[in-house]
Order: structure tokens, then sequence, then C-alpha cells
């Protein structure tokens, strides 16, 4: 049965934002970073989780049509309406994570190994 808001697709977004805003991060941390993001997504409150949905479709069908990678590229660094809202609540998201989870983490993702 499928889920709303679809997991897939804002898996795809945040793998990618990720990738974009924390290119040295580890493919692991990666994943776990998006599972927790899918995690605290699937937690908001309903009528929140369905616009995140809502959004979140049209970012999906957008980044097949243009490309998820340039997409992202385009959304991240322009805080266009209501997309500029997706992308801030995702990379919340990410950010609180990594650095809450990995204290030591620079801020291209690449862990800093103190000596």
């Amino acid at each position: 049965m499928p889920t709303f808001p679809p997991h897939g697709l804002i898996a795809e977004f945040c793998d990618e934002l990720v990738a974009h805003d924390l290119p040295d991060l580890p493919t692991d941390r990666r994943a776990e970073v998006v599972a927790f993001t899918l995690r605290r997504i699937a937690g908001l409150p309903s009528p929140m989780r369905l616009g995140v949905g809502a959004v979140a479709a049209f970012v999906g069908v957008l980044g097949t049509v243009v490309g998820l990678r340039r997409l992202v590229g385009v959304v991240a660094t322009r805080p266009l309406p209501l997309l500029g809202e997706y992308v801030r609540l995702v990379r919340s998201l990410v950010y609180a994570y990594v650095w809450e989870t990995w204290p030591d983490t620079a801020t291209s993702g690449r862990a800093v190994v103190r000596r």
C-alpha cells in the first residue's frame, strides 16, 4: 500500500540535497540521515504531512522533467516560494541530525579527525 507523503520521492530529494550540501558525507551516514528525515516527516501532524507530500509530489515531477540534480542545485541556492520551505524543512532535519550525531563533521560533510 502506498504511503503519503511519498517516501520514495522525499528520500530521493533528501539524498540529493545532502549530496549537494555535504558532498563529503560518507554514503552510510547519508543513508542514516535520509532515514532520520523520513521518520521525522512521517511523524508530522496530518495537515502538515499532506502539504509536505503535495510539495514532494510536485518536486518529484519537476525532478523527472529537468533532472533531480539540476533541480536541487536550483532550489538549494534560490529561496523559491513554497519549494524553499520544503528545502528548509529537509535541510533543517539533515543539519540537526548530522551535527548532533557527528559533531566533528566539517561543513563539507567530511569527518574531522582530532589529534
